[in-house]
């Protein structure tokens, strides 16, 4: 592979890191359309999962203080539904088709944000959270699985309890770092995981480590509209590109 290659990676492994700082996502939104371009997708998904995990074990580390919130009462069932969906998510990423999955998803993604925008006040009680936990931790699992990115559904889920930023970074650090501990040997029993591509992974956290503060330190200087504004932003951003396909 040329060099050129490597340092077209390297940036959009930095990008990402610096909008997962930010936010506490973005990280394989960014990065995977540029690895699977050059890798495929099954090669790209697999590289993702140590930086996936030691990224979001540092933030939920770091954040932990709010899993004592009350309103983090929804994550325990939303995580172990993840659990089981990205098992079938992981078989359906050497058996199925993605477009349409992830055409859907991005329709469904775009109505979500304008829904915000019409109605900004719009908020998920905690009891509904709480209730509603189980299908969109399965939903984010599945989707997880499947393509290596969670976030149409499960950072939708989460975005939409208008949480504090301290929370919600918690809350979906938590959740992509129980996914991709599951991911791992999920991939691994399918035969869908090479070691080589774990260290792949391990030398893809030099720039990702570097710039996550960057993002952190551009997050603490936000107010929580402004964050809220971000995290819209990107989420409108994400469904244009599903349903764009590119």
């Amino acid at each position: 592979m040329e060099i050129s290659s490597y340092l077209v990676m390297a940036l959009a492994l930095a990008a990402g890191a610096v909008v997962k700082g930010a936010t506490g996502m973005g990280l394989p939104l960014i990065a995977l359309p540029v690895l699977t371009a050059v890798f495929g997708l099954t090669h790209a998904v697999g590289l993702m999962v140590v930086p996936l995990i030691v990224t979001n074990a540092w933030q939920t580390w770091r954040f932990r203080a709010e899993a004592k919130s009350d309103r983090m009462a929804f994550l325990p069932l939303f995580l172990a539904a993840g659990v089981g969906g990205i098992v079938v998510g992981v078989w359906l990423l050497t058996t199925l088709p993605e477009r349409v999955l992830v055409l859907s998803l991005g329709i469904i993604l775009l109505a979500y944000v304008a829904l915000r925008l019409f109605k900004p006040h719009l908020s998920l009680s905690p009891s509904a959270a709480k209730r509603f936990g189980p299908l969109a931790g399965a939903g984010g699992g599945i989707l997880q699985g499947a393509t290596g990115i969670s976030a149409p559904i499960g950072v939708t889920f989460i975005h939409s309890m208008s949480l504090t930023r301290d929370a919600h970074v918690f809350a979906v650090s938590a959740m992509f770092l129980v996914y991709a501990v599951t991911q791992l040997p999920a991939m691994w029993l399918a035969g869908a995981m090479r070691p080589q591509w774990l260290l792949e992974g391990a030398l893809a956290l030099i720039p990702i480590l570097v710039f996550m503060p960057v993002g952190q330190a551009i997050a603490g200087k936000l107010s929580r509209k402004a964050f809220d504004r971000l995290i819209l932003t990107f989420l409108g951003l994400i469904g244009l590109k599903m349903v764009a396909g590119f």
